[in-house]
């Protein structure tokens, strides 16, 4: 039942925009059972825009349950924020909840990216935001398993806590398997995600 949910709601998102709507990307989550699956509370006040540059067309900007193909996701990609009242920080992580496949999940969260010092202070381009430290994880590109469906990678975009920069629970060397970004969040009092967007990609064929 819940992958026919994501089929039918990555359909319809193909023919889209990127997210224009909090209350959409909202019913997005929902509807594809997000909140409930990382144990994270999703009640947007930003637009969190993800996008992927692309060599021979032009850019991908995700709409929340959009599907994509693993080659449209070579990234790292480029994040802007809308409707931002703070300059930053802010700390972004994306999971893939969905390991090894929806049905089986005793893999999962992988940790596909993970870092903060996120600002939007660029004058050239107010919303764009632009880190000044190395990520504690760098980006991982999808890569789920046949026969797996589609998997979802969720983009979660948190105001930064003090505590952030002194974490060790999470470092360049930690397996990015069985991370729990609700569990992390907590421990490290960044509250729940402000904003955030997801895709689908299904295991190359």
């Amino acid at each position: 039942m819940r992958l026919s949910i994501f089929i039918a709601f990555a359909s319809s998102a193909l023919a889209l925009a990127q997210d224009t709507s909090l209350a959409e990307v909202k019913k997005a989550f929902d509807d594809a059972h997000v909140p409930k699956d990382i144990n994270l509370m999703f009640e947007p006040e930003v637009l969190l825009e993800v996008t992927f540059t692309q060599p021979a067309a032009k850019p991908i900007t995700l709409r929340a349950g959009v599907q994509l193909l693993r080659n449209e996701t070579v990234g790292p990609p480029t994040y802007n924020v809308i409707g931002a009242s703070s300059e930053g920080p802010f700390v972004i992580a994306v999971v893939d909840p969905d390991v090894p496949t929806p049905q089986n999940t005793s893999i999962a969260q992988i940790r596909h990216f993970l870092g903060g010092n996120f600002y939007r202070m660029n004058p050239k381009a107010p919303t764009l935001l632009y880190n000044n430290t190395p990520a504690v994880s760098e980006y991982l590109q999808p890569s789920p398993r046949a026969p797996s469906d589609a998997h979802r990678y969720i983009f979660l975009l948190f105001r930064q806590s003090e505590e952030f920069n002194k974490q060790t629970l999470v470092t360049a060397t930690t397996s990015i398997e069985h991370f729990n970004i609700s569990s992390f969040a907590s421990a490290l009092k960044l509250g729940q995600p402000i904003g955030g967007t997801f895709m689908m990609v299904a295991p190359q064929v």
